[in-house]
């Protein structure tokens, strides 16, 4: 067993498996069909679990044994992958179903079914065993493992070789272990080893919009808008700090004592802020705003009732016509989200310079130039913020810039950009109401240090921005764009705007959603002439009506 920590073991014997395994042809990328070609784990986990769902109803969790269940499961993949002439080793197919059948059970409890007791008994039974073994095996496990050539296995190997390793661990220590939960503890091993430990189930899960973890001991996921706190656990606070560790080393960032405060990202986008001791009293606090992996466009949010069919249109309209647009919201709200939809309308021809704290926007057009800001160093030194980037952004010819958030004196910069030829520029803005957001604009232009008078600044802010995009995230945990309100220009020393859509609440319906309208103001844009330019207005005007 060539992972293991050996050192009787021949060196000869260790390079031959290492080059035995460096030889090996590169594997070739997937195909369209979801089960072609050299199957994996994650490729039959994904194929076969819309199937799955579709076989077992909640009738048949409530009514069958989780044995039943696994059979039913074990021969419908066998089933499927002879078909697709695959094949998967021992291992890997009785991992299959435990993946599988926990989805299954883990949707049957979020939608009310819930599973026989004897299945909610040997589950929480299981994962007590395994919550209790780890701590006394983990440290032993560790001592036998070569990391070196661990980092160079693929999971599969390393499941399969680490498997062995627990085995003799657990009889060492006298821990008794049924197949499954031996399984499951090696599950638990491996996303320690290689991903975010008990977070990984959450990032799988595609219903899981936010995480968040509150020391070790407290883990809440937010879904379809409502927060709720999980079984999973870290064992101590040390294990939350290497998971940290983990992530903000991946993007060039530390997070320690002296740098307690980290903005990252995952692998796949998602956004990720990090507080740790002695700032977070109770321990080390994660955030993960989870990346989409669904393309959310202004039509699906039409479709999902958070904005209207005809704001879609005058959306669309501002985004194609070239308007300098701010979003506006609450943490949460979705701003980002939109942002992305807006940015699909721009011309793939252009070219668009992003500006992020932590790169997490998914612009769709060939043409994109990504910036992001960077802490400085243990000395204090080489921080680049978000300004100086707005600044150097200027010489890079872009015909588009998309500011992820305006939060200090960037503003200005921001400002004077969309007042030089940069229109069509995007960003986004924490506030509560339209009227709020020129407020923070204003004071942030402030914090530049530039002495102006107030209706000074407030000039530039009414000729730089054309529109505001209210969103809200409301208490039935939908997200929906509450106004969306134009900068008509200057009356004295007063910004005029007047509101081309609003979202009026009307009551609540019996399962809880709230009831409202989105409902035109009927008044004619003031950027008529703008979309007409474009050849857009008749739409414009078809959509306000």
């Amino acid at each position: 067993m060539f992972l293991r920590r050996d050192k009787e073991q021949p060196t000869e014997a260790r390079v031959l498996a290492l080059h035995a395994r460096q030889s090996r042809p590169a594997r070739s990328t997937i195909p369209s069909h979801p089960l072609h070609g050299s199957a994996t784990l994650d490729m039959a986990t994904k194929a076969l679990k819309s199937e799955v769902t579709a076989l077992i109803d909640a009738t048949m969790v409530r009514d069958k044994t989780r044995g039943e269940l696994a059979h039913m499961i074990d021969d419908l993949a066998k089933s499927r992958l002879a078909e697709n002439q695959l094949s998967l080793n021992t291992h890997l197919q009785r991992d299959l179903v435990t993946v599988l059948l926990n989805d299954v059970l883990e949707a049957a409890r979020r939608s009310g079914a819930a599973p026989r007791p004897s299945q909610v008994n040997v589950a929480v039974a299981s994962r007590a065993s395994i919550d209790e073994a780890i701590p006394r095996i983990y440290p032993t496990v560790m001592e036998r493992i070569d990391p070196e050539i661990a980092s160079r296995l693929t999971r599969e190997e390393l499941a399969r070789q680490l498997t062995g390793v627990v085995a003799e661990v657990l009889t060492e220590h006298k821990i008794q272990l049924n197949q499954l939960e031996q399984r499951d503890l090696v599950t638990v091993l491996l996303n320690d080893m290689l991903g975010l430990g008990p977070l990984e189930p959450f990032l799988a899960d595609e219903t899981v919009n936010d995480i968040m973890v509150n020391g070790a001991k407290q883990i809440y996921v937010e879904r379809k808008g409502k927060l709720e706190l999980t079984d999973a656990k870290f064992r101590d606070n040390q294990h939350v700090m290497s998971v940290a560790t983990r992530i903000v080393t991946q993007v060039g960032r530390r997070i320690d004592e002296t740098t307690p405060l980290v903005d990252a990202r995952l692998a796949d986008g998602s956004r990720v802020n990090i507080i740790a001791p002695p700032l977070a009293i109770d321990g080390p606090s994660i955030s993960i705003r989870k990346f989409s992996k669904k393309g959310i466009t202004l039509d699906v949010m039409a479709q999902q009732m958070n904005i209207s069919p005809e704001m879609a249109t005058v959306l669309k309209v501002a985004s194609r016509a070239r308007l300098n647009i701010l979003i506006s919201g609450g943490t949460g709200s979705g701003k980002t989200t939109l942002l992305n939809a807006m940015s699909q309308m721009i011309d793939p021809g252009e070219r668009i310079v992003t500006i992020e704290d932590a790169a997490e926007l998914q612009l769709q057009q060939p043409h994109v130039v990504r910036l992001e800001t960077r802490v400085s160093n243990l000395e204090g030194k080489g921080e680049i913020s978000m300004r100086d980037l707005v600044k150097n952004a200027l010489r890079m010819r872009p015909d588009r810039i998309i500011l992820g958030e305006i939060r200090s004196a960037e503003a200005l910069d921001m400002l004077q950009a969309m007042n030089t030829g940069h229109d069509g520029s995007l960003s986004t803005i924490h506030a509560n109401r339209p009227r709020e957001a020129l407020t923070r604009l204003e004071n942030m232009v402030g914090m530049a240090g530039v002495n102006l008078p107030s209706k000074a600044v407030r000039q530039q802010i009414a000729a730089a921005v054309n529109l505001i995009v209210q969103i809200s995230r409301m208490r039935d945990g939908i997200r929906r764009v509450t106004a969306i309100t134009e900068v008509v220009g200057m009356e004295g020393e007063i910004i005029t705007t007047q509101d081309l859509f609003l979202y009026k609440y009307e009551g609540e319906t019996p399962d809880g959603k709230l009831r409202g309208n989105f409902q035109t103001s009927g008044l004619r844009p003031h950027f008529m002439p703008r979309a007409e330019y474009f050849g857009l207005d008749r739409a414009l005007l078809e959509a306000v009506a």
